[in-house]
C-alpha cells in the first residue's frame, strides 16, 4: 500500500512539474486546493493508464522498439498522456494536454522526473 501511494506521489509531483514547465499542459481549478485534488486524481488516472494499457502498447510496437533502439517509447509516453487527457475529460478532471508534440516533451518530462522522485522516495511496504 505505501509502495502505490509512493508511486502515485511521484507522478502526482511529475504531472506538476510538466505543467509547470509547458504552457500546453494545464491544470485548472478554483483554489489551490482543488488544483491539488484534480492532481492527485489525474496522477490516479495516469498510473491507472500506465498499469494497464501501457504494457500491452508496448508489446505490440516491440518491433518497432527494436528498430528504433527504444526511441518508440517517447511515442508510447506521449500517447499515454494523451489517454490521460482524454480520460480527464471524461471524468471532468480540468487537465489537459494540447497537441502530440506537447505530450512527447511532456511525456519526457514526466519519464524523468518520475525516475528521479522514485529513486529519493522511499518505496518499501
Amino acid at each position: 500500500m505505501k509502495n502505490f501511494v509512493v508511486k502515485t506521489l511521484a507522478n502526482a509531483g511529475a504531472l506538476g512539474v510538466a505543467i509547470w514547465l509547458l504552457q500546453d499542459i494545464t491544470l485548472t481549478g478554483e483554489s489551490t486546493g482543488k488544483k491539488a485534488l484534480t492532481l492527485i486524481l489525474v496522477a490516479l488516472v495516469f498510473g491507472l493508464v500506465n498499469v494497464l494499457v501501457k504494457p500491452i502498447v508496448k508489446l505490440l510496437t516491440l518491433p518497432l522498439f527494436i528498430l528504433t533502439l527504444g526511441l518508440i517509447t517517447l511515442v508510447v509516453n506521449a500517447l499515454m498522456l494523451l489517454l490521460t487527457s482524454w480520460l480527464a475529460d471524461l471524468f471532468n478532471l480540468s487537465f489537459h494536454v494540447e497537441g502530440f508534440w506537447t505530450a512527447v516533451l511532456g511525456g519526457l518530462i514526466i519519464s524523468v522526473v518520475s525516475w528521479a522522485l522514485n529513486v529519493v522516495l522511499p518505496d518499501g511496504d
